[in-house]
C-alpha cells in the first residue's frame, strides 16, 4: 500500500514484520492498543487496525504504561523513533524498564530526527553529520540496548531493517513475553542521515546495516578497540523478572489482608 514515509525509509520493513506477527499470533484487535508519539515512526498507528492512541513527543512510553496499567488483559506496543524514545522521552524509557510493566517498546531507530530536517538525536554517533552537527556530532550516542538492561528490562534485542527476518523473530518473541521488552531496530533514513553521510541511496543505508551489524556472540568474543562503530544483534538480555501487574496484585493482597507492616524480601533483577 502507499505509505506515508520517504521511498527508502525503513519504517515500512518494521510496520510489515509487526503486522504479520500481529496474524501469526491471531491477537485480536479489539484486546490490542498501540501507543504512537511524534515523528516518522509515529504515523505507524495509520496503518494498524487496533485501537490507537497518538500522544505527544516524548510520552509515548508513559501513555502505554498508563493503558497497560489500567486494563492488564491488552496487548500494548509503543511505537516510537530514536527522537521519540531517546532523546525526549528518555526518562520515560529508563522508569518503564525498571517498573517492568508488560509493555513492548519498538525503536525504528534511524539516527537522527528524520520528520524534523535531520537534526541529531540521542542516538546520532559521535563525529556523525546532520543538519544541526554539519561539522560532526560532538555527543557521544546513548546504546538503548545497555541503557534498558540496565534500568533492569528482563528482554531486550536489536536487529537492522537489512535483518528483515530477525525484526520478524524477535518482534514475535518480545509478544510472547508478559514483560516490558524493547526491541530497536536499526533504520534506513537516506533522506537525512544517509545524505549527510555519504549513505544517500537506500541501497548504500543496506549496506551500511550489513557492514555495522554482527550477531551477539560474535560482538562479545570482540576486543573493545574491534567494537566500535559496530551494534550487537540478536537478543541481547533474556531474563526473568515478575512484572510489574504482578507484583501489584500482591500489594493488593498485602493491602486487604492488614499486612502492610511486613514487607517481602527485594525481588532479585
Amino acid at each position: 500500500m502507499p505509505l506515508f514515509w520517504c521511498a527508502g525509509c525503513g519504517n515500512g520493513v518494521i510496520l510489515g514484520a509487526l503486522l504479520r506477527v500481529f496474524a501469526k499470533l491471531d491477537l485480536d484487535p479489539r484486546r490490542m492498543v498501540a501507543v504512537t508519539g511524534i515523528g516518522c515512526f509515529g504515523k505507524a498507528d495509520d496503518y494498524i487496525k487496533t485501537n490507537a492512541v497518538h500522544a505527544t513527543h516524548g510520552r509515548a512510553l508513559a501513555v502505554a504504561t498508563g493503558v497497560k496499567l489500567a486494563n492488564p488483559d491488552l496487548t500494548v506496543v509503543a511505537l516510537m523513533g530514536d527522537g521519540d524514545c531517546a532523546t525526549i522521552g528518555g526518562n520515560h524509557l529508563i522508569h518503564a524498564a525498571r517498573r517492568n510493566v508488560g509493555v513492548l517498546a519498538v525503536v525504528a531507530n534511524n539516527l537522527n530526527y528524520g520528520m524534523t530536517g535531520g537534526q541529531f538525536s540521542a542516538t546520532t554517533p559521535e563525529g556523525g553529520i546532520s543538519s544541526t552537527s554539519p561539522y560532526g556530532n560532538p555527543e557521544a550516542a546513548f546504546d538503548l540496548c545497555a541503557l534498558a538492561e540496565a534500568a533492569g528490562a528482563p528482554f531486550v534485542a536489536r536487529t537492522t531493517v537489512y535483518h528483515v527476518a530477525q525484526v520478524q523473530n524477535l518482534l514475535e518473541a518480545a509478544l510472547r513475553r508478559p514483560v516490558f521488552s524493547l526491541v530497536e531496530v536499526l533504520s534506513s533514513c537516506p533522506v537525512h542521515f544517509g545524505r549527510h553521510n555519504n549513505r544517500p541511496r537506500p541501497k548504500d543505508m543496506m549496506d551500511l546495516w550489513r557492514d555495522v551489524a554482527l550477531p551477539v556472540a560474535r560482538f562479545r568474543e570482540m576486543d573493545p578497540p574491534q567494537r566500535a562503530g559496530k551494534y550487537p544483534i540478536g537478543v541481547l538480555v533474556d531474563r526473568e523478572r515478575p512484572d510489574f501487574c504482578a507484583r501489584y496484585a500482591e500489594v493488593r493482597e498485602r493491602a486487604r489482608a492488614g499486612g502492610a507492616g511486613t514487607r517481602p524480601a527485594p525481588a532479585e533483577r
